[in-house]
Formats: structure tokens, C-alpha cells, sequence
């Protein structure tokens, strides 16, 4: 703690990197593994079962710890105490964001071994023999599983201090560790946007999103290529014997494809977000609800572009540089408000027209780049009219 206050005292904020590693473990460390995924599992549903309990019988709210469990199940006592500490703190942070915002965050639910995933985390504690948790040239070693081989796509830099680290065992069988590090940066000056320097985003379910220089960022065709295999490995998933050879053949070429796709979209989100936060001082975007967008049928897909993903990114990266995502109110009617006259139309813009005249001046506006300057010139007269109020 007087580290961490040394660094704020002197200019500077903590910040947090997340390498993730695939993990080749040995036999025993996949045993090892599945056994702490059980474990965990095992220790959130009781924990949460005696909740429920206690309330019942008392009207107050208590989690035991995991020690009060071993007794009764020294099972527990073969896998890392720290991975049952932190289902511990898991389920009471959730706990904590359900009472405070009920109407976000949901009533905690047990877990399933077939649907919910296999992870575990443990934390890092320095002793005077060494760190529990550390990276060596080809692994990383944790407690009571050893030195696991892993591959990194990249190394921590010097400074950086290992936090904790989360394993994770995809339905497709393969292992990863997400290792979490903490590190002292100077804080960043912030940058006041300018309009030449402010680029205005509009979520487009044609082309991902369009900007108010008239950019539009097209997916790439192999994300496409591999959309249209899915379509035809589910249509011969459909038409299969459920457990047969061919069907179980069929649904792990199925897993995978859904893998490799997920991580076709991540590494285009995090190359477009990189790209914009790196070239422009600020970024405009319409808080649009997506759930409430996922729900009409007729603007397809919204949760498989990923432009939630999309909007985090950006977030996270201006903030790092000191450079501000202002967010529009999403009720704003930036589709059917003319961008050269400020006229606004009284009915919206039917979905299926890509352009419109405005009937005051005659211009003709593409529908989402039209939205995208109009989204700029509010985020920007938003944000000065925030600062005035700050300064008064």
C-alpha cells in the first residue's frame, strides 16, 4: 500500500496489463486443472446454498468462508487455496453490485458444469523465498501444479508486477492463462478535442460502423468466408444422429469454428480501436443500447459484430492517452436530422433508404455518415458545455 501511494504522490496512476498465454500442461497438470475447475465449482454452490439459507433463517446476509468446508469435503485441501478464496470474493463482489444496482446486476446463480466456464484465479504473494507465481522462459509456475509450459505472445516489460492469474479451459479443449500485471505509469495530460481532430462514429449493421468523414469499415472477407462455413456446418449438424461418431466429429469442427471466428472479430476490433485511438484526439459515439437493438428482428445480428467490444476498446485506449470517448445520448435523432441546415425531420428515415434529401436545402445526406456528423457536432458541444460547467 505505501508503494502504490509513493506512486500517485508523485505524479503517477496505476494501470493494468493482461497477457494471455496458451497453456500446455502435462497429464497431471490437466488433471489438476479439471480438478480445481470441480472444486471451484463446488465451493460457489454451497456457499451460495448456505446463503440462501442463512437468510431465510436469520433476514441477514452472510457467506462462510471456504475453510468452514474442508472438513466435510478434504477434497479440497488437493487443489490451490487461492482459487477457493477468490470464489469467495467472487461471489461477494457479486453480492455487492446485485444490492447496490439490482436492475443491472442479477440475483447470483449456481453454476453448471455444461454451460458456464471452466476457470479458476489465484493471486500472486511475494514471500521472502520468492514469488508464488512467476514466468519462466517457456512456462509459468504456479502452486501445486508446478512449471507449465506455456507460450507467450509477448513479454512483460520491466516494471511490471504479476497480480494474478486466471486459467481458463475452452470448450474446445485448450488451456490459457490470462496474467494480470500492474504497473506505474505518469499520468496523461488531457487533450482537448478540436473539431479537426474529433472523429464522429455511427454503429452501422452494414459495414460495423461509418464515420463522418465518410469512412466505412468493412469487415474483412475471411470473417465473412468463415460466417458462411458456420451456416453450412450447423446445416449438417441439423441433419445428423445426436451422438453418433459423425455428429460428435461434427459439433468439436463446430466449437473450433466458433473459436477461430471470435478471435477473427477480437483481432479486428482491437486493430480498428488501436488505429482510431492512436490518430485522433477524441471519438464521438451514440450511447445506443444494443441489447434493446438485438431485440428487432430486422436490424439482424447486433451481438455478433461486437461493436459492444468495439465501444470498450476505444474507451480504454483514449483513456490511456488522455483523450476522451464522449458518449450521445442515444434518444438524439441524429438519422434524421439534416447535418448542413439542422433541420429535423418529423418521421424517422425508413431503415431500408441509404439516403434522403433534406426538403429545406436539397441536400442529399448518406443516412449513417449524415448520423455520424451529427453525432460529432453534439458529442463536442456536449463536452465544452461539461467543461464551462466544471470551470463555473
Amino acid at each position: 500500500m505505501a508503494w502504490k501511494r509513493s506512486r500517485i504522490e508523485d505524479g503517477k496512476t496505476l494501470q493494468y496489463a493482461t497477457i494471455k498465454a496458451r497453456l500446455y500442461p502435462s497429464e497431471a497438470q490437466a488433471e489438476l486443472f479439471e480438478k480445481t475447475f470441480g472444486c471451484c465449482r463446488w465451493i460457489w454452490n454451497h456457499m451460495l446454498a448456505d446463503q440462501q439459507r442463512f437468510y431465510l433463517e436469520t433476514d441477514k446476509h452472510f457467506i462462510p468462508t471456504p475453510a468452514k468446508y474442508k472438513k466435510e469435503a478434504p477434497f479440497l485441501t488437493e487443489v490451490d487455496n487461492q482459487a477457493l478464496i477468490q470464489e469467495h470474493n467472487k461471489l461477494s463482489q457479486a453480492f455487492r453490485v446485485f444490492f447496490k444496482t439490482p436492475e443491472h446486476f442479477g440475483y447470483p446463480n449456481f453454476k453448471k458444469k455444461k454451460t458456464d466456464r471452466d476457470s479458476f484465479t489465484a493471486c500472486n504473494h511475494v514471500f521472502e523465498s520468492g514469488p508464488t507465481i512467476y514466468i519462466t522462459r517457456d512456462g509459468i509456475r504456479m502452486t501445486k501444479a508446478g512449471i507449465v509450459k506455456a507460450k507467450f505472445p509477448r513479454r512483460p516489460r520491466n516494471g511490471w508486477k504479476l497480480r494474478r492469474v486466471t486459467v481458463e479451459k475452452t470448450k474446445t479443449g485448450k488451456y490459457f492463462a490470462c496474467i494480470l500485471y500492474e504497473y506505474a505509469v505518469k499520468a496523461p495530460d488531457a487533450i482537448t478535442p478540436a473539431p479537426e481532430t474529433t472523429l464522429g462514429l455511427k454503429y452501422s449493421m452494414a459495414h460495423f460502423y461509418a464515420a463522418d468523414n465518410g469512412e466505412l469499415a468493412d469487415p474483412p472477407r475471411w470473417l465473412k468466408q468463415s460466417q458462411e462455413k458456420l451456416a453450412k456446418l450447423q446445416k449438417r449438424l441439423n441433419r445428423m444422429e445426436p451422438g453418433s461418431k459423425n455428429y460428435v466429429e461434427a459439433v468439436q469442427k463446430y466449437r473450433l469454428l466458433h473459436e477461430h471466428i471470435a478471435n477473427q472479430r477480437r483481432d479486428f476490433i482491437h486493430k480498428q480501436s488501436s488505429r482510431i485511438a492512436n490518430g485522433w484526439d477524441a471519438v464521438c459515439v451514440r450511447d445506443d443500447d444494443l441489447r434493446d437493438m438485438a431485440k428487432a428482428v430486422k436490424l439482424g445480428r447486433v451481438p455478433d459484430a461486437g461493436f459492444g467490444m468495439f465501444r470498450e476498446c476505444l474507451r480504454y485506449k483514449l483513456a490511456r492517452q488522455g483523450k476522451a470517448l464522449i458518449l450521445v445520448d442515444r434518444y438524439a435523432p441524429t438519422s434524421r436530422t439534416c447535418s448542413a441546415c439542422g433541420l429535423t425531420l418529423e418521421e424517422a428515415v425508413h431503415y431500408k433508404k441509404r439516403t434522403w434529401t433534406c426538403p429545406r436545402c436539397g441536400a442529399v445526406h448518406n443516412k449513417e455518415i449524415n448520423a455520424a456528423q451529427n453525432i460529432k457536432a453534439q458529442g463536442l458541444a456536449q463536452y465544452f458545455s461539461m467543461q464551462e460547467r466544471e470551470v463555473a
